[in-house]
């Protein structure tokens, strides 16, 4: 049994080799993928994601591995560890993104959801109808004395019906093909 006294001697004399970490990424990704990463990123901020989990997801769609790690995303995007682990639940709560486990192993693997696209689509697509159904309870809930704007709401909501349907047949021709 090693006493406390040769534990601590041990120390003393056997200097503390640093620990340093180095994701075992073996998809470094290149400067033209960080190129990629940022402008992506970019335009998935035009369309309403925060900044931290647009890097993410574009990260996630780049890279040369399907799948990353919490460590890998944030060491190549040098992220906090609250900014990676909040944009992470940002998509995985949006659905951008998914991840697996491995037996054995306690780390969680990130990958892009970007196969299902037609099923996202859909879904945001079929989300419209409770917005088209909103805009018509406004419309039957308003005075008849501003018809031009009672015009413009039947006529937004005629659109939206138009455009559901429109581009569920879209999606419908395309898997068809």
């Amino acid at each position: 049994m090693l006493k406390l006294s040769q534990l601590f001697s041990s120390l003393i004399t056997e200097p503390i080799k640093p620990t340093i970490f180095v994701p075992d990424m073996e998809n470094k990704i290149t400067e033209k993928q960080r190129e990629l990463v940022e402008k992506f990123g970019v335009i998935e901020e035009q369309m309403g994601i925060a900044p931290a989990p647009a890097r993410v997801n574009a990260l996630l769609t780049i890279a040369d591995t399907p799948e990353l790690t919490f460590d890998e995303i944030r060491e190549t995007l040098q992220l906090s560890k609250s900014a990676t682990s909040n944009a992470i639940n940002n998509l995985l709560t949006l659905e951008r993104i998914g991840y697996k486990t491995k037996p054995g192993d306690r780390k969680r693997y990130f990958y892009s959801k970007l196969n299902q696209w037609k099923a996202s689509f859909r879904k945001n697509i079929s989300g419209l109808d409770s917005y088209t159904n909103m805009i018509r309870e406004i419309r039957e809930n308003r005075t008849n004395d501003t018809v031009e704007f009672n015009e413009q709401l039947e006529e937004l909501a005629n659109f939206m019906d138009y455009f559901m349907t429109e581009s569920i047949a879209i999606i419908d021709r395309w898997e068809q093909r």
